[in-house]
């Protein structure tokens, strides 16, 4: 399996980055490949991020270098990049 980096670009105060960390870490267990970062946005790291993939809402969600979703992710969708990615 490939190596695979999920960055979370959370916002305080933000329940759909809530809810994501939530479903990563009900999950994480069959993921070993993935290496998971939770980046808060109000530090100069998450302001950078923000900024290099255009993020305008919480949580921008981050595979690999490239931007999947902001403001909000699909369960299902997410589990079948993480695959996708876990093969190439």
């Amino acid at each position: 399996m490939k190596q695979v980096v999920v960055e979370e670009l959370s916002s305080p105060g933000c329940h759909i980055c809530k809810h994501f960390e939530e479903f990563w870490r009900s999950i994480e267990k069959d993921w070993p490949n993935v290496q998971y970062r939770n980046v808060n946005v109000i530090t100069p790291e998450g302001q950078e991020l923000a900024s290099k993939h255009m993020i305008m809402a919480s949580p921008g969600i981050i595979l690999n270098g490239e931007l999947w979703s902001t403001g909000g992710f699909h369960k299902e969708k997410f589990v079948q990049k993480l695959r996708e990615l876990s093969e190439e």
